[in-house]
């Protein structure tokens, strides 16, 4: 058996959720009581996507909907709409650091920033034996 790294983890942050309609998501998730704490556009390809973060009491739902092609995809799933677990980190370089010289497959050359929350957040992703992904999410 492999020895753990020394990994500060705090909790699990949030899980990801592709939607095809992020408006009938939203309410989908307000009908189970979860409130929207955030919401933020984002780009990919030249296009634009959007984020929301829907929470109840600790727990937080990222549902994001993506342009053009990779919107299509997100139709054609039957099962295992979950995209990704996230896990909240309080220093996102030393954990980046960490992760890469114990050798997991990275999926970002760096942590990544984006003007999500007030004061934005910085993540990145490794993926495990099966393809899942896992994000590192720091908040700022």
């Amino acid at each position: 058996m492999m020895q753990a790294i020394d990994l500060q983890i705090n909790a699990i942050q949030h899980i990801g959720i592709p939607v095809t309609n992020i408006i009938s998501s939203q309410a989908f998730y307000e009908r189970l009581g979860f409130a929207n704490v955030m919401q933020a556009g984002f780009g990919a390809e030249g296009q634009r996507g959007t984020c929301v973060m829907m929470k109840r009491g600790s727990m937080i739902i990222e549902l994001y909907q993506l342009p053009g092609i990779e919107l299509a995809e997100i139709r054609t799933r039957k099962n295992g709409h979950i995209d990704h677990v996230a896990f909240d980190v309080s220093d996102i370089d030393a954990t980046y650091a960490v992760i890469k010289q114990a050798g997991f497959n990275m999926i970002e050359p760096a942590p990544v920033f984006l003007q999500f929350w007030e004061r934005g957040c910085k993540y990145f992703n490794i993926t495990g034996p099966d393809g899942e992904r896992l994000e590192f999410n720091q908040l700022l």
